[in-house]
């Protein structure tokens, strides 16, 4: 088998296994986020906007390939991380984030190009809405935000 062959294989293999074992497994958002931006953060969600000082900048406008990372709270201990891949307007941008939505009935999916709306007072996102797949709109609840950490 030549070289390309092999790689090819090889790629073959390495993507039905991902598809068989997604079907079992859970994706989370600090994991997925890693995964398609680059940043080299680790930890719970909410630690990554401490864990960048320094090592990233960091700021309150979106940006296309920054993270947006949300606070932990009480609904979400581990806060939650995504990924801009859009700024649609200075009030609303695209994401794509995991186990946001329950998708098929279950957590821990991937969704891409879900919008996310600045509802904070100064227009300096630190409050924000994401659409919510399962009621076809914005959420209700308002989730606090660190800001965004730039590549």
């Amino acid at each position: 088998m030549t070289g390309r062959r092999l790689a090819t294989a090889s790629i073959g293999v390495v993507l039905s296994l991902f598809l068989i074992l997604s079907s079992a497994w859970a994706i989370q958002c600090a994991p997925y986020a890693r995964a398609v931006s680059g940043f080299n953060l680790y930890g719970a969600a909410w630690t990554w906007w401490r864990s960048a000082d320094g090592q990233y900048a960091r700021g309150h406008q979106p940006e296309p390939g920054a993270a947006l990372v949300f606070k932990p709270s009480r609904r979400m201990p581990a806060g939650h991380v995504a990924i801009v891949t859009a700024v649609v307007d200075a009030r609303v941008i695209m994401v794509e984030h995991a186990n946001w939505s329950r998708i098929r009935g279950r957590k821990g999916g991937v969704e891409r190009n879900v919008a996310v709306v600045d509802e904070s007072p100064a227009n300096d996102w630190s409050e924000v809405r994401v659409w919510y797949r399962p009621v076809n709109g914005y959420g209700s609840k308002v989730y606090p935000v660190y800001g965004f950490i730039y590549p």
